[in-house]
């Protein structure tokens, strides 16, 4: 029987869908939500997962959708300039366009929320367009059932969205851990599949972050080692063996930084393919991290074996 009050879940249903404008640092309180209301309220559940699945997944195809228009726009901008005797008022002209389209398609993410949080708030059933009537199917949430005697939400379908969700995080930079660690906290002792999809996920967006510091590190480093040794040698025409090895160390760093940058976009698509995976019924594994988090989860659930290694 759901002992909590209809005001509690719908308090609990705003909050889960206005942590979206906080652009992925909101991710902690859909999870918090779903946690709290597991087996107490179908609808702040299938709410806190619907927000959950917006900040995450939501926001993966809108930043997509965003980058294309802002590319298209951009080229179009471009070919449109025919003359260059008002150039300057052209691109100021593109430059007001393109803040203006930028915060317009903000204001289209945070829309869909607020409209989210304001129905919550009068008691209604909310869905998001499209992933709203799938999610509530593939959960079996059905908003028209009894309160006395409700049929629970599909636990394995709950736990794989929110494992989903996780994975789908990696492209919001350093805030997706969140979602992981959240769900590994609240839910990791209850479910062994969301606690190592969630581990593994958080390594995975770990090392996804130490790969783009170290691509700024090498990235500034090479500068800095650059303009060092040029003023350690001094300005002249005949290169001195202090700048030569600064401009090798420079061209050096430029390169390992390009190659971790070309890189991070195929760790994105990764962490997005492990979510869609997961979605489908599979246990996905990352190559690396996933052998790692299988050895550590598996000496912590057994004892002898972290003995036996030691």
């Amino acid at each position: 029987m759901n002992n909590r009050s209809p005001v509690e879940d719908r308090v609990w249903a705003v909050i889960a869908h206005l942590s979206a404008i906080a652009m992925g640092m909101g991710l902690i309180l859909p999870i918090i939500g779903w946690s709290e209301s597991r087996r107490k309220s179908n609808y702040t559940s299938f709410q806190s997962l619907q927000a959950l699945g917006y900040q995450s997944l939501g926001y993966t195809i809108w930043i997509l959708v965003t980058l294309i228009v802002v590319i298209i726009t951009s080229f179009t901008a471009v070919a449109s300039i025919t003359t260059i005797d008002n150039l300057d008022q052209e691109i100021m002209a593109i430059v007001i366009a393109h803040t203006t389209l930028m915060f317009g398609l903000i204001g289209v993410y945070f829309l869909l929320p607020i409209i989210g949080a304001l129905t919550c708030a009068f008691g209604k059933d909310f869905r998001y367009p499209i992933m709203g009537n799938r999610l509530a199917k593939y959960l079996g949430y059905d908003d028209s059932q009894s309160i006395e005697e409700p049929a629970w939400l599909d636990e394995e379908h709950e736990e794989r969205w929110v494992s989903s969700m996780g994975h789908f995080a990696v492209i919001i930079l350093f805030w997706g851990m969140l979602a992981p660690v959240t769900a590994w906290i609240m839910q990791g002792n209850r479910s062994a599949f969301l606690k190592f999809q969630s581990v593994q996920a958080v390594v995975f967006q770990a090392g996804t972050l130490v790969l783009s510091m170290v691509s700024g590190i090498l990235y500034f480093g090479g500068a800095a080692i650059l303009f060092l040794s040029i003023g350690v040698s001094g300005f002249s025409n005949d290169l001195s063996p202090i700048s030569l090895l600064g401009i090798v160390v420079f061209f050096g760093s430029m390169l390992c930084a390009a190659v971790i940058i070309l890189l991070i976009p195929l760790l994105h698509i990764m962490g997005q393919w492990a979510g869609y995976r997961i979605l489908k019924g599979d246990d996905y594994r990352y190559p690396i991290a996933g052998r790692l988090v299988e050895k550590w989860t598996s000496r912590k659930s057994n004892p002898q074996l972290e003995e036996t290694s030691q």
